[in-house]
């Protein structure tokens, strides 16, 4: 199921299980989420600055060399805020091989993003830049070399990073389990599949929802979505949600058409389960629904991770971004000042914590 979000004004497709209607959400402001630690779906936040970070014609910027950057700009600057003004932990998880069932979901993407592609050049022969700009963002491509040289950023910045086995979302909601960070952040609700307690949406951007039933925007905030009290105000457990999800449609499957959350809910409470379902609904359920459900109950994660940062190599750092990808040095000034200045702080805090 997608759903339509604008980041700055800016059209982007959501992907994931579509929960929204019957969703249980806190919203907060950034400032209620100082000092908390989240592990945070590398790839998801890679994309978004993908998406955002380009030139008016809808190119992505660029070093001399025709390497990609908007990624490692967002990731640079949005995260050592988020560290320096609010006093964050964060820890990146980064999607490992994806289960066979999601290849379908992959081509589905590819396609959109070709599509996309003739269509932004189209709009550049027209002269129609904003039509460029807004096509532009759905041709986002995410190569290996792109996030290597985002784990070299998070590295020279000293900011810990995971290699998930399968699907990031699992092993975030997984770290979240053992009580290693507060909550998973990721924009898409699957995080809830996988189990994470805590699920915060929507940390690191800011700007509008667009509603189509109702023609208007709303303004985004951060969400949190506690699973137990979801869980709790519907009256069903996490293997009841995950058969509801199979309902709808997740990235592994196609749900059965006329059947929205609201309606897999009351058909979840009222049988219980996929199988109970009476025989004319049953068998428009994916043949494959066992195997989604391992998917998301027993899915492939790691405990061999760190969560310590590590230090920040400042010249090293320069060398990358100025020298390599053509950053401008007082950029990245900004960025080292905030990293400098936040590890000063746990510096303090675990000397005071000593001194205890």
């Amino acid at each position: 199921m997608e759903t339509l979000i604008f980041w700055w004004g800016i059209l982007l497709v959501d992907m994931g299980v579509y929960l929204t209607p019957i969703i249980v959400r806190h919203v907060l402001r950034l400032e209620n989420l100082k000092g908390r630690s989240f592990t945070v779906d590398a790839n998801n936040y890679l994309y978004q600055f993908l998406a955002l970070i380009r030139l008016p014609d809808g190119t992505p910027l660029r070093d001399s060399d025709g390497h990609v950057t908007s990624h490692l700009a967002g990731l640079m600057f949005r995260t050592t805020r988020l560290l320096y003004e609010y006093d964050m932990d964060l820890v990146f998880v980064f999607d490992g091989e994806p289960p066979s069932l999601k290849m379908a979901e992959i081509s589905r993407r590819r396609e959109l993003r070709d599509k996309a592609y003739e269509e932004w050049i189209k709009a550049l022969q027209q002269g129609d830049l904003a039509a460029a700009f807004s096509k532009a963002i759905v041709t986002s491509r995410l190569t290996r070399d792109m996030i290597e040289d985002a784990k070299r950023l998070l590295d020279l910045l000293g900011i810990p990073y995971v290699q998930a086995p399968g699907e990031a979302e699992a092993q975030a909601a997984h770290m979240a389990l053992k009580g290693d960070v507060w909550a998973a952040s990721s924009k898409d609700y699957d995080s809830l599949l996988f189990g994470t307690p805590r699920l915060l949406r929507y940390l690191t951007i800011t700007g509008k929802e667009y509603l189509p039933s109702k023609g208007v925007f709303r303004p985004l905030y951060p969400e949190l979505i506690e699973l137990s009290e979801f869980l709790a105000r519907h009256g069903i457990s996490h293997e009841q949600l995950v058969d509801l999800a199979i309902m709808i449609g997740t990235d592994f499957n196609e749900g059965i058409k006329g059947i929205g959350p609201k309606k897999a809910l009351k058909l979840i409470k009222t049988y219980g389960k996929l199988e109970n379902l009476p025989d004319e609904i049953f068998k428009l359920v994916s043949p494959n629904f066992d195997e989604i459900r391992r998917i998301f109950l027993e899915p492939k994660v790691t405990d061999d991770y760190s969560l310590e940062y590590g230090e920040l190599k400042e010249d090293e750092l320069y060398r990358f971004l100025c020298d390599e990808r053509d950053f401008s040095k007082k950029r990245v000034e900004t960025a080292v000042k905030r990293m400098k200045a936040f590890y000063s702080r746990k510096k303090q805090r675990k000397l005071g914590e000593w001194i205890t």
